[in-house]
C-alpha cells in the first residue's frame, strides 16, 4: 500500500470504491450467454439475479416483453434479451435466469440463457464492427480469448 492509502485510513474517511477506481484500469462486468454469444453488463447496473420467477403475461405488448414480476412489492418488466435482439427464442431450461438491472432509477429484468461470472474488463473496449447489435456499445477480449460484447444498459432501457 502506498502512503496515500495509509493517510486515507488514518482520516477515518476511507472510501474503498474511490481507491479501487483510482488504482484500477478496468471495470467489472457480469457476463452471460445469449444465443451462443457472451455479453457483459456493467456490475454497477446489476441489482440481483433470480432463477425462480413467475412471470405474469401482459396483453398487447411486443413479443420480447415476457411480462412482469412482483419482486418484493416492486413491479418489474421482464424482457427476453434474445427476442429483443431479433434472435430466436430459447427453449426454457434450468439455466435460464433473470438479471434485474437498474438504470436511471428504472428497474428492468432481462431473461438470459445462463449467467457466467463477474470479470474485470479493461477500459480498452473496441467499438463493435457494425451497428447490427444495437444494444452493444463495444467489445473486449478476456484473458482466455473469449470475446465479450459489452451491453449499453442506457439503450436497453430507453429504446422503444
Amino acid at each position: 500500500m502506498t502512503n496515500e492509502v495509509y493517510d486515507e485510513m488514518d482520516k477515518n474517511e476511507f472510501d474503498i470504491d474511490a481507491l479501487r477506481d483510482a488504482n484500477d484500469n478496468s471495470k467489472k462486468y457480469l457476463t452471460f450467454i445469449s444465443d451462443g454469444l457472451v455479453f457483459g453488463i456493467p456490475i454497477d447496473n446489476v441489482i440481483e439475479i433470480i432463477t425462480n420467477h413467475n412471470v405474469t403475461k401482459l396483453p398487447r405488448v411486443p413479443d420480447y416483453v415476457q411480462g412482469i414480476i412482483n419482486l418484493r412489492g416492486q413491479i418489474i418488466p421482464i424482457i427476453d434479451i434474445r427476442l429483443r435482439m431479433n434472435k430466436p427464442a430459447a427453449e426454457p431450461s434450468s439455466t435460464n435466469c433473470v438479471i434485474i438491472l437498474e438504470v436511471d432509477s428504472i428497474s428492468i429484468g432481462i431473461l438470459v440463457d445462463v449467467v457466467m461470472q463477474v470479470f474485470d474488463i479493461e477500459n480498452k473496449i473496441t467499438p463493435p464492427p457494425s451497428k447490427s447489435q444495437e444494444f452493444v456499445s463495444g467489445m473486449s477480449t478476456l484473458a482466455d480469448g473469449t470475446v465479450v460484447f459489452c451491453m449499453d444498459c442506457q439503450l436497453l432501457v430507453n429504446s422503444k
